[in-house]
């Protein structure tokens, strides 16, 4: 029943959940960023899961990529080059995302990665915006990149032990198709619909 609720509120209410709001602090900050912003969250698990939905050395490549592009993201928005709909970016992700889960991964390989690092831009761009402000921004990136490393290791989990359970898969799939659901939802959300 909790779960229920929890999801309700969500639909209800996504942008409550945005992590980019009044963060303040260093490394426990920067953890808690991608941790407790739900379009985060999502993307970052769901990347763990795709990464194990591919298998093989995808299980470690794809959330490095995304760690280490999102660091470069993190740079740009430290330097605030300007990028523009980053929260629409972010948003998008987390619909794409939860489509290639709902896919079971059977999407062109180069594809997921060229997708993977772009989303991971707008995650870092949003995590560097907040870095400027911050008295110990070094102790924040470092907090924002294992955070969002634990998520990938925690979606990686999920997708390993889908396989075990019965239908755990088809359920996964289902899964993925929810987060594609709540990204939109987020999304219009942005847009004001």
């Amino acid at each position: 029943m909790k779960n229920i609720i929890t999801f309700i509120t969500v639909l209800l209410f996504p942008l409550s959940a945005a992590a980019h709001v009044g963060v303040s602090g260093g490394f426990e900050a920067g953890f808690s960023h991608p941790v407790l912003g739900l379009d985060h969250l999502l993307a970052m698990v769901s990347v763990g899961i795709i990464s194990a939905q591919m298998g093989g050395k995808a299980i470690w490549t794809i959330p490095a990529t995304f760690v280490l592009v999102m660091a470069l993201g993190g740079a740009l928005g430290m330097v605030d080059i300007g990028l523009f709909a980053v929260e629409i970016g972010i948003a998008l992700s987390v619909v794409a995302l939860g489509l290639t889960i709902a896919t079971n991964a059977k999407i062109y390989p180069v594809a997921i990665y060229v997708f993977v690092a772009l989303f991971a831009i707008f995650h870092g761009y949003a995590h560097g915006q907040e870095i400027p402000a911050l008295a110990t921004s070094w102790a924040y990136i470092v907090g924002f990149m294992i955070g969002t490393a634990a998520l990938h290791l925690a979606g990686v989990a999920i997708g390993y032990f889908s396989r075990t359970i019965v239908k755990g898969e088809t359920l996964l799939r289902y899964a993925g198709a929810m987060v594609a659901g709540i990204g939109l939802h987020i999304l219009l959300g942005i847009a004001g619909i």
